[in-house]
């Protein structure tokens, strides 16, 4: 499943992909796949995203 909200937190700080990347130490690969639902992060990169987005696990991760 796409996560969008995702993509649009990043959208919102206005920072690209390779930008995302750089801060949470993966490459630009790995945060597409993860927008794009191909690749389930682990728990310690889904913190790492929401601290560089200022954003929390549920905001982001979580699935009503």
């Amino acid at each position: 499943m796409k996560n969008l909200k995702l993509k649009s937190a990043r959208a919102a700080r206005d920072l690209s992909q390779e930008d995302l990347a750089k801060m949470v130490g993966v490459s630009r690969q790995t945060i597409n796949a993860i927008e794009k639902g191909d690749y389930n992060p682990t728990i310690n990169l889904c913190r790492a995203i929401c601290k560089a987005l200022g954003k929390t696990l549920d905001e982001l991760f979580w699935e009503p």
